[in-house]
């Protein structure tokens, strides 16, 4: 028997959210500025290269009075140094851009290959560090994707606090004995709020937009729910948003039939009072 209405389900659809990024989601500066601090004296050495028109003997002279200062070359590209990221010579070996701080010879062939020559010689850039800020700030959006799951814990979060319910965030189904009907794989709750009727075991998620993980999220949900529902004392809840759904609404809706609590940010004010209520 369905446990939501057809209605139900349009009006859940109709309340999703274009997005729910705030305006700091976008860079994490103080990430930045310390990724940027931890090599800003290696970048300053380097700095002695901008404007010299003799660039492989300026090379030399710095490589002679602090090679290590080298050793950050790969973020001049906007690589990071533990990507460990390969490239093709003209020789066709394959090589390691991390290797290329070795030795003198190859920090110019670096420096030329990559087109840096040019921009160290015509000033293009005046400050190494104001300019490896500008490329941490960028390579920081790749981070945008993490960022956007923690937001939603992080509201999710703030709601529970609003209305004083204690909850802990993280917790592993291993701490529950009765979590054995889950099978050998180790589930780890976004969210756990332990009322003195009820374990409600929480998972939160948002997507503005489609994509393949999402038909998964929702059948994966779709067969946890059923499981952890029979158990005496304990209840799965699954708060999700953001327009994405539209694309895998046809998966959504299975499981908004098989999962009675299931809620977005407009109405997730519903589960806060049966909490309160149980």
């Amino acid at each position: 028997m369905s446990t939501h209405t057809k209605e139900q389900f349009n009006i859940f659809l109709s309340q999703l959210k274009e997005t729910n990024a705030t305006l700091d989601f976008f860079c994490d500066f103080d990430k930045i500025q310390t990724n940027v601090e931890s090599i800003s004296i290696k970048l300053n050495q380097l700095n002695y290269l901008i404007g010299k028109d003799d660039l492989d003997s300026a090379i030399h002279r710095l490589w002679n009075e602090n090679s290590n200062a080298f050793s950050v070359l790969e973020i001049l590209i906007a690589v990071r140094k533990e990507d460990n990221k390969k490239v093709i010579m003209p020789n066709g070996e394959i090589r390691s851009i991390n290797t290329f701080s070795e030795n003198v010879e190859s920090v110019i062939e670096y420096i030329h290959a990559t087109g840096l020559d040019n921009i160290f010689r015509n000033k293009q850039i005046k400050n190494l560090v104001d300019y490896v800020f500008g490329v941490e700030t960028g390579l920081d959006t790749n981070a945008r994707k993490n960022r956007s799951g923690k937001l939603m814990e992080n509201q999710i979060a703030s709601i529970l606090d609003k209305a004083g319910i204690s909850y802990r965030k993280e917790v592993y189904s291993t701490e529950f004995s009765e979590l054995s009907v889950l099978g050998e794989d180790k589930k780890r709750f976004d969210f756990v709020v332990e009322t003195k009727t009820c374990t409600y075991l929480i998972e939160v998620n948002f997507y503005s937009g489609g994509g393949s993980k999402l038909n998964e999220v929702a059948r994966s949900y779709s067969e946890l729910a059923p499981k952890i529902n029979t158990l005496n004392g304990f209840k799965f809840v699954w708060i999700t948003d953001g327009i994405g759904w539209i694309s895998a609404k046809n998966k959504l809706e299975e499981a908004f039939y098989t999962i009675p609590h299931i809620y977005n940010l407009t109405n997730i004010n519903d589960f806060i009072e049966i909490i309160k209520n149980d």
